[in-house]
């Protein structure tokens, strides 16, 4: 039951929060008093957002497409801009007969996979779930906040593809990723929240951000069915180069932008074989 304001003023909270650099300090507040359990775990979480760490690791969740996603202290934060990559993902999935099946890649809290099931619920034949969802992360914390995200999907730990069921090679509809792409130089230029409270496994790309992202698209075109779609969110910047790679993979590649989002996704598909 969310705790009583009154042996900590709000006004007060607001204060602490503002001056600590908290440009929404009011809603950040409001967020604190109605999650913390008692005036001591209040104060406790008012200290940790004050001293910088990202509100939603204080919280203990992220909001995430209408979600509630757990989020631990050390876990990457899902994004708002990602919300564009998981509407382009939903109406491609709409368009797979049957169950769609699905593999979050470089998943970290599960909140991808998550979005996509929410709105998919209803809205595709197959049993309750409504999608086969398969989500993989190499980082232990990470995978065990998506085993808690996803109660209903396979959740694999390990790098990449390896971990991956070999009965899912050439299975997947729609396999979405949001890889680290910021480039190593830029690392350092990145908000203290994400630089010094999230891994920099899942920030850091390497030499031009996109390390991970080739890796995740060479090896895609194993697991993705006939007609399956790779969807790969990257920058506007690294559009291009992420496309090319798309492309040479053997995949037909098409870039996706929104301005609303400031948002930018590479889609892959897999030729279907012709007769």
């Amino acid at each position: 039951m969310p705790v009583s304001s009154s042996s900590l003023p709000n006004e007060r909270i607001v204060a602490r929060l503002r001056a600590a650099g908290c440009v929404f300090a009011e809603d950040e507040a409001a967020l604190l008093v109605s999650t913390a359990a008692t005036g001591a775990a209040l104060a406790a979480m008012l200290e940790r957002r004050v001293a910088g760490e990202p509100l939603e690791h204080v919280l203990g969740w992220a909001s995430f497409c209408g979600l509630r996603i757990h989020v631990e202290p050390g876990v990457f934060v899902p994004r708002p801009r990602t919300e564009f990559l998981i509407g382009r993902a939903v109406a491609l999935a709409r368009e797979v007969p049957g169950r769609p099946v699905i593999l979050d890649m470089c998943c970290g809290t599960g909140a991808m996979g998550a979005a996509i099931t929410a709105a998919l619920a209803g809205t595709v034949e197959g049993p309750a779930g409504r999608v086969e969802l398969h989500a993989a992360d190499l980082d232990p914390a990470a995978v065990r906040c998506a085993r808690r995200n996803l109660p209903g999907a396979c959740v694999y730990q390990g790098d990449l593809y390896d971990p991956l069921p070999p009965s899912l090679r050439g299975r997947v509809d729609i396999l979405i990723a949001s890889p680290p792409y910021v480039p190593s130089e830029s690392f350092a230029l990145l908000p203290p929240e994400a630089r010094l409270h999230e891994p920099r496994s899942a920030l850091d790309g390497g030499a031009d951000g996109l390390d991970v992202v080739r890796r995740v698209i060479d090896g895609a075109p194993s697991w993705l069915a006939p007609g399956g779609r790779l969807l790969v969110e990257t920058s506007r910047d690294q559009a291009a180069a992420t496309a090319a790679a798309v492309s040479a993979a053997g995949l037909l590649a098409r870039v996706a932008t929104s301005e609303e989002f400031d948002a930018t996704a590479v889609i892959g598909t897999l030729r279907r074989p012709t007769s």
